[in-house]
Formats: C-alpha cells, structure tokens, sequence
C-alpha cells in the first residue's frame, strides 16, 4: 500500500497548482484539501506548514482526514521542493529526464523561469505593473523553447512550473486588461496576441490541451476570485 498523501492547496494560488499538475501527471493517490487563504484554519501552521502558505504536503504516516493531519506523516513545503519530491517518489511519470545532462537542462530552464519570468508575472500580476519587466520575462521563456512542443519534448516538471502563471496572466488579458494603464494593458496584450510571441502564443495553447493542466486549472473560479481583487483595489484608489 503506497504512502498516503495530502496537498493543501488552494485553487487561485499558482504554486499550488504546479504540484497539483504534477500529481495529476503521475497519477498519484492523494487527498486535495482546499485551504482558504482569507480565512486559514488555526491547526494549519502549527501543524502542516509554519510559513502558513501554500502548497505543501503531508507524506505518511497513518489515513487521517485532512484538517486533522498526523504527527507522524511528514510536512513538505515550497512548490519547486515539492515538484522535485514528486518526480522522485514518482520516477515512473518521467517528470524529469532520465539523463543526467537533459535533467540538468530542465533545471536550468525551471532557474531562468524562476528568476526572469515568475517575478514579472507575479508583480505585474500583485502590483498592476510595470510591463515591460514582464515583456522581458516572456521573451526569456519564448527564447529557451524549441520550434515545437513542450519544453523537453514530452511535458515536464519545466512546462509545470511555467504554466500556472501563464495561465493566470491570460485570464488578465482577457478579462481585466482594462485595470492597467493603456501602456501596460497593451504589452500584455501583445504577449498573447502580436506575431512576434507566436511561438510562446503556440506553447500556451499546448499547455491548455494537456490534461494535468486542463484538469487542475478552474478558469471561472479563478476569474472571479481575481475580479473580486481587482473590484477591492478599485475601491481603495
């Protein structure tokens, strides 16, 4: 009988769905507790993860209901951790290369992404700009993608870490552009409409037609939780 385990997670948060993607791809058996991040239960950082954030995992130890989680399982926590954890315990879901030299070249994507494309996102996305920092961060990823495909040829833990945020900057683009400034609304535009990111435009819609992607991904539920957002800043100006 394999380990139990539980993802705390919740739906809007990017980090989150990266393991909830890569789960999915392995076909694990786990348990997806949705934690409120407006509202977080008093046992969740005590007893998952002190840094009260999301994701994270408990791993073992004996079947208990989520919202009350063993002492004797361990905590798991921070999303590119995690994706690491779960191509290891699951190494049949090939998340990572086999190859020694191919795993140090998805690695070194996931650093590049991590370091020049997730920041301008994640600003853009919290702090309603600046846009050309993200504008930089998309060409960064569109220049380490092949002519086709994925990043590695079959979906990766390199495509996981990346799509989350793609996927929450098109939900902008297509719903809240008009919160921007008209500078910044129409890079982000550009990103997902001018021919010169048709090869990332082409990779997002790989993304979208894979199944752990499309499984995990609730794009009403997110749109609405973003409106909500952007309707209380609205209110604050």
């Amino acid at each position: 009988m394999p380990d139990t385990l539980t993802l705390y997670a919740n739906m809007a948060c990017p980090y989150a769905q990266r393991v909830d993607i890569a789960l999915k791809e392995a076909k694990a058996d786990y348990t997806r507790y949705e934690v409120d991040l407006q509202n977080k239960p008093a046992w969740y950082a005590p007893q998952v993860n002190p840094a009260s954030k999301v994701p994270a995992i408990a791993y073992g130890g004996p079947k208990v209901p989520p919202d009350q989680p063993s002492p004797e399982s361990a905590k798991l926590a921070e999303s590119l951790v995690l994706l690491e954890f779960v191509a290891d315990i699951y190494p049949d879901a090939d998340l990572l290369p086999t190859d020694p030299v191919q795993r140090a070249k998805v690695r070194f994507f996931i650093d590049a992404v991590s370091t020049k494309t997730v920041p301008a996102a994640t600003m853009f996305l919290r702090n309603l700009g600046p846009g050309e920092p993200l504008v930089h961060g998309i060409e960064t990823l569109q220049a380490l993608l092949p002519t086709t495909g994925f990043a590695f040829g079959e979906f990766s833990l390199a495509d996981i870490v990346v799509a989350p945020f793609i996927a929450r900057l098109h939900i902008v683009a297509s719903n809240f552009a008009d919160v921007y400034s008209k500078e910044d609304a129409a890079r982000l535009l550009s990103i997902f409409q001018a021919p010169e990111f048709a090869r990332f435009q082409q990779y997002w819609k790989d993304l979208q037609a894979h199944p752990s992607f499309s499984a995990t991904f609730d794009e009403a539920a997110i749109t609405e939780v973003f409106g909500k957002g952007f309707a209380a800043l609205s209110r604050q100006k």
